[in-house]
């Protein structure tokens, strides 16, 4: 074997590095359980302790490199929804409503015919809004013109009276791509400030359309209204730091004597608990009245004292750090202090206290900045601000904003933001400005300070510019901050999914039971059928594997999800197959009278071809899985993915090094045990005479399947129909019947109830109010049936917080928009697989007519495991759903199914090499007869590995498994009586015209 040096370094530095990516999960599971011994079952105390230890370094690597415990968090592998717990949202920025607001809500009648019709095409159509709108007018009005419409305030720069109805549309998609993106940059912004661990927002793929991953958060009702209110941007006036100081020093008196009062041990220990993070400066540079407590020894008691004693006289700027140098200078501008992010709810809890109330003027708000001031992002401004109108209301808002775009200082290279406001807005910014020389002007957005410049001078004309501004993405966020406050460009949730925490416990547990159990029949089996030598380096191999695999995934920040689980489990058992291949090969050189080293050199040349072409393959429905699905389906193709590519290198790479190692040290391997030796080896079976058989059994199974189409149909989930789904699970068992009457009481149509798992644990789905996409609806919905099942009495009350915890495993929703939109995905994928697959057969074999039996393979698979699904939903204990990990499960068995077609074709184009004078049908036999033991070993030991998975792996996954085993027995059916002989009898048929024509 050549390059063995390159390929052990390689195995080296890889596992290296999966080790360092590990140990960042390794770390900070290890904080996290300290943080649950500290706490001893108290939430609250255990978030504070994490909160406390967030910028402290908890592990250093080999002295190099210092990572505190936030670092670690962020790149410890991250787990799905679907493990643990929390809420994953897609979000639609309404583009109709960008639009008509573009026209300042014009009431042409040829503009609304227009938007009516856009909106009836959009339901049939992957295009974007703006070209269906344009299109819709021209049908409407052939002779209408855009410009007539849009020559507004607002877009009059840039929309001419004379513009074209082509020139106009191109303005308005430039528009609403940036109200789209200011839409998604405010949604991060919140998301940000909302406190969440790993939380991943993106903008996908369909124009206007978010994702938002939530993990561990319990209250959906609170999301829901973070993501879906409008952005709120505001100008106000500041107060200098020197004016509030002496009301905070009164504050402190008067809270002293208020805590003073208090009797509840409680409250007091969250004030000293809350008191902890004032041990730490700012940002370096600020200091504050602690600093002289701050040069003692921390583990003093003279410092413990000292600091009791410094709570006590001043509670307030125990949690915030007062706005002061060293010496007790006040610093300049509207700061008047900082606070570590957990402290900031015990400031305003503070601030807001009546008898604090009375002591600052009513001119006074205070205001948190939305940035961090240090790199850890623990610390956050206070800024005082100056309340001028008697009705509270900014001086100025965002909707006087015309423009906002990223620029450059005139004399530098600093990045700032110009502006531009319309006529009333450049008045009042006159105004604004010129009262305000030599003080601050804060910038709020969603009530957080955004940014708070100096002002210079007067500023006029309604330009002005914003420096100040560290980097230039800083500067183009900002610039489309600002200019979403002159468009509202509201967002409404299509499809949601809550998963609760226990459900999730509970997935990682049957999900890792399933794991260890099909792990352990694989090895046990490789031990048996091909002897402890070879079996011994397989399942060595297999261990590699699955380490390289766990690290790729926590290397490149994949997110492990319980079908990605699945996903791994299953590559196992693939991976099963390189091995497999490679150990028949090695046995038919020995078989021929080789020695064991020629034997071994060749076995594995000759099976690579076989390995190659049946992992491809593999490999392009991985691709198309992970190109057209989403969230836990993309996962499992990313460990499909990932588990091929390891897989490769694992069989092929580091079993030849162990093989080539013993072999130096002259050791005997077998590659067969005596019970094994001679299973399946000499066969004679006649598969070609039987093929008209296999034709009438699989057209008799076809044809029912066609006829339960047409009468039963399938059974939808929610992805392909729309709908809210709820998994509740009750105290005792319950009748779906009576749970599907109660909720009928309250929605006034019966949903649809089945028992999932448990007798005790139902899934209720309803399309009540599925249509509607108002702020509120989603926790209508929940409310009313909650009501439903207390007036039943299924759960003890109507209280949301307890039917969240104790009840509502998970939710999910599906918008009929969204829910068209993963059909037509679903179809693109299926399509898209069958043609890569031909094309790919058609390459490689230089022959259509074994792509053409290899896609009647694949087309009489999907048939069957669709008619079963279709024949037995309704009758099996387990959902048979058709959603998209219906649609997974079926890319799966295409990908399964064509491997094992391409070692058949792969061993019958060699035989037709080796002896050409041999009839066709009999090369054809011996080749199917040659691959029966490489197919009864892949075969078996996948269908143990999902038969673990199907059995231990949680009621979520069944469906989606149970379509893999049966995929798996089809698909090895298929391989060896439909697209051999497919193949045989069209190259037969194509010889016989040739033959006619000479």
């Amino acid at each position: 074997m050549q390059n063995k040096g390159l390929i052990r370094t390689f195995a080296i530095l890889l596992a290296l590095v999966c080790v360092y990516q590990l140990t960042f999960t390794y770390k900070a599971r290890q904080v996290e359980r300290n943080a649950e011994e500290f706490a001893q079952g108290d939430p609250v105390k255990e978030r504070n302790y994490l909160d406390s230890i967030s910028g402290e370094e908890v592990y250093n690597l080999l002295g190099l490199k210092s990572y505190t415990y936030k670092d670690v968090k962020a790149l410890e592998m991250n787990l799905g929804l679907d493990l643990k717990g929390g809420m994953n949202v897609t979000l639609e920025v309404s583009v109709v409503d960008l639009i008509k607001s573009l026209s300042n809500y014009s009431t042409d009648t040829t503009f609304n015919a227009a938007i009516k019709r856009a909106q009836e095409l959009q339901r049939d159509s992957q295009e974007d809004f703006v070209t269906l709108f344009g299109r819709a007018f021209d049908e409407t009005d052939p002779n209408a013109r855009l410009a007539a419409i849009f020559n507004t305030l607002e877009l009059k720069d840039k929309v001419k009276y004379n513009s074209t109805n082509a020139e106009v549309l191109d303005v308005i998609r430039q528009e609403t791509n940036a109200a789209i993106e200011n839409s998604f940059n405010i949604i991060r912004t919140r998301i940000d400030r909302f406190g969440v661990a790993q939380p991943n927002v993106q903008m996908l793929q369909t124009a206007g359309r978010i994702l938002v991953e939530l993990p561990g958060v319990d209250n959906p009702e609170r999301v829901r209204k973070l993501l879906q209110g409008t952005a709120k941007l505001e100008f106000w006036e500041t107060w200098e730091n020197s004016e509030v100081f002496p009301y905070l020093q009164q504050v402190n008196v008067q809270l002293k004597d208020v805590l003073e009062l208090e009797s509840s041990k409680a409250e007091g220990d969250s004030v000293e608990v809350a008191g902890d993070s004032a041990t730490a400066t700012a940002d370096g540079d600020d200091d504050s009245l602690l600093g002289e407590l701050q040069t003692e020894d921390a583990d003093s008691t003279a410092a413990m004292d000292n600091m009791a004693e410094f709570r006590k006289n001043y509670p307030l700027f125990a949690v915030l750090n007062p706005s002061t140098s060293t010496d007790g200078q006040l610093f300049p501008g509207p700061v008047v202090g900082t606070a570590h992010a957990k402290d900031t709810s015990k400031v305003n809890t503070y601030l807001n206290m009546p008898q604090v109330k009375s002591i600052l003027p009513r001119s006074v708000q205070f205001k948190w900045t939305s940035k961090a001031i240090d790199e850890g992002g623990n610390y956050f401004r206070l800024i005082a601000i100056k309340v001028t109108s008697r009705d509270g209301q900014a001086p100025l808002d965002g909707d006087v904003i015309v423009d906002a775009r990223q620029d450059y200082e005139q004399f530098g290279s600093r990045p700032e933001v110009s502006m531009t406001m319309n006529s009333e807005g450049a008045k009042a910014w006159a105004r604004l400005t010129k009262e305000n020389i030599g003080k601050s002007i804060a910038i709020v957005l969603d009530g957080y300070v955004r940014s708070f410049p100096t002002v210079n001078g007067e500023i006029t004309g309604g330009r002005s510019s914003i420096s100040g501004l560290e980097t230039v993405e800083e500067a183009k966020d900002l610039a489309n901050i600002l200019k979403s406050g002159k468009m509202p460009a509201p967002a409404r949730i299509l499809q949601e999914e809550i998963v609760g925490p226990s459900l999730g416990q509970e997935a990682i547990n049957s999900g890792m039971w399933s794991f260890v159990i099909a792990f352990i029949l694989v090895l046990a089996y490789m031990l048996f059928f091909y002897s402890k030598n070879a079996g011994l380096t397989a399942n060595m191999a297999l261990l590699a594997n699955l380490f390289f695999v766990i690290g790729v995934l926590a290397s490149i920040g994949a997110v492990l999800t319980l079908p990605g689980i699945a996903g791994i489990v299953l590559t196992i058992g693939m991976s099963v197959d390189a091995n497999v291949l490679i150990y028949e090969r090695i046995q038919e050189e020995r078989k021929a009278g080789k020695g064991l080293k020629l034997a071994i050199t060749d076995g594995y040349r000759n099976a690579y071809s076989a390995i190659i072409d049946g992992q491809v393959t593999t490999l392009l429905t991985g691709i198309v899985l992970y190109m057209f699905g989403s969230g836990p389906i993309k996962g499992f193709a990313t460990t499909l993915i990932i588990g091929i590519f390891t897989s490769l290198f694992s069989a092929i790479f580091l079993t030849r090094l162990i093989f080539e190692r013993q072999l130096g040290k002259d050791a005997k391997i077998t590659f067969s045990s005596k019970m094994t030796d001679n299973w399946l080896r000499n066969t004679h079976i006649k598969f070609l005479e039987k093929r008209k058989i296999a034709y009438m059994i699989s057209g008799t199974l076809i044809v029912l399947s066609i006829l339960s189409f047409a009468v039963r149909g399938f059974n939808y989930g929610i992805d392909f129909k729309g709908g809210r789904t709820y998994v509740v699970r009750f105290d005792e068992n319950v009748k779906v019947e009576k749970v599907g009457e109660a909720l009928a009481a309250v929605y006034g149509e019966a949903p649809e109830v089945k028992t999932f798992g448990g007798s005790n644990q139902v899934k209720i789905t309803t399309e009540y109010k599925i249509d509607e996409l108002t702020e509120d609806v989603d926790n209508e919905v929940e409310q009313l049936m909650v009501k439903g099942l207390a007036d039943a009495g299924y759960i003890a009350s109507e209280d949301m917080d307890t039917f969240i915890k104790d009840h509502r495993m998970s939710s999910q929703k599906v918008g009929p928009t969204i829910s068209d939109d993963i059909k037509k995905d679903a179809l693109i994928a299926v399509m898209f697989s069958l043609i890569i697959i031909f094309l790919y057969i058609l390459i490689r074999f230089r022959n259509w007519q074994y792509g053409l039996g290899a896609i009647a393979a694949l087309a009489h698979d999907s048939i069957i495991v669709l008619g079963i699904f279709s024949l037995f939903y309704g009758f099996l204990p387990f959902s048979l759903e058709i959603d998209q990990a219906f649609i997974a499960a079926i890319l799966t068995v295409l990908g399964y199914s064509i491997n094992d077609t391409v070692v058949v074709f792969d061993r019958i184009r060699e035989y037709l090499g080796l002896h050409p004078k041999r009839d066709r049908d009999e090369n054809v036999d011996s080749a199917l007869n040659s691959t029966l033991r490489r197919t009864f070993s892949t075969s078996l030991s996948t269908f143990v590995v999902l038969l673990a998975i199907f059995l231990f792996g949680g009621t979520s996954i069944q469906g989606f498994t149970f379509a893999l085993l049966v995929g798996v027995v089809v698909g090895t059916y298929s391989s060896l009586f439909i697209a051999t002989p497919v193949a045989f009898d069209t190259q037969k048929r194509v010889a016989k015209v040739v033959a006619r024509k000479k």
